[in-house]
């Protein structure tokens, strides 16, 4: 049996504490607790993002954090709590919907270029030219030879991105198929949260074998040493949230601005 010791009753009599604790309909002291370490940590990674993008603007720096994972990964989730506290001025949070008739016929990146950071801004890419890689082909969005284009390409382009003095941060939230098929229920059976299923996301199931193996071609050839990936196991949404912050500010050598 789980002994809660003096310091963590301390945590669950705290003003925080309380809080979570009355959120719930039954009194559950261990998952108060993990709750309360949870958001203490995010707390502080949250503080340290500010610091992060006061020497973003201070120093014109430019930074690209793209989001990639299946469907119902958790990626919506984590940019939420990574831009909480930031200073919207300077951030954007960029989730393209499907391409214009215009747009098809651009250049593929061509789109995506428009999003890119200005000097001082941080842009959160919630999925991103990834589609192209992996959600596109399988879904029959895009043929072989525009498949066999962008894989060819998309490696330069993001050395170009980087020559730039951008610095660009890959992530994927990887969860497993139980997982993914826990939050569907979850996310249909929920009235404020319905309109996020797609007929993309009813497929994804189905269609699971195919997406992990395109997965794996676009870890094959697009995890470079300038542009790595970023693997996330993300069945636990609040440990994955805390990995990515976290991951973002060990990978951006930053200065903290003294006071």
């Amino acid at each position: 049996m789980y002994s809660i010791t003096p310091s963590e009753l301390n945590l669950v009599n705290s003003k925080l504490g309380m809080k979570i604790l009355l959120r719930n309909k039954k009194v559950d002291l261990i998952k108060t607790i993990e709750r309360i370490h949870y958001e203490n940590e995010l707390k502080h990674l949250q503080s340290k993002l500010i610091l992060l993008q006061q020497w973003v603007i201070k120093n014109d720096k430019k930074v690209v954090l793209i989001f990639e994972g299946r469907d119902a990964a958790g990626k919506g989730g984590a940019i939420r709590r990574a831009i909480q506290y930031l200073n919207p001025r300077h951030i954007n949070v960029v989730a393209l919907d499907i391409p214009s008739e215009d747009e098809k016929k651009q250049w593929f990146f061509q789109r995506y270029i428009h999003q890119l950071p200005k000097p001082g801004e941080i842009v959160f890419f919630d999925r991103s030219w990834y589609n192209r890689a992996v959600v596109e082909p399988v879904n029959g969005f895009c043929n072989e030879k525009q498949y066999n284009r962008f894989m060819g390409q998309v490696n330069e382009f993001e050395k170009m991105l980087i020559d730039s003095e951008t610095f660009l941060i890959k992530i994927y939230f990887s969860i497993s198929k139980e997982e993914q098929a826990k939050r569907f229920e979850e996310i249909k059976n929920n009235p404020l949260k319905q309109w996020k299923i797609t007929p993309v996301d009813l497929k994804a199931q189905v269609l699971w074998n195919q997406y992990t193996q395109y997965k794996e071609t676009m870890f094959q050839k697009t995890h470079t040493e300038i542009a790595p990936w970023h693997i996330i196991k993300a069945d636990t949404k609040t440990k994955a949230r805390l990995e990515a912050l976290s991951l973002i500010l060990q990978t951006i050598p930053f200065v903290e601005n003294k006071p």
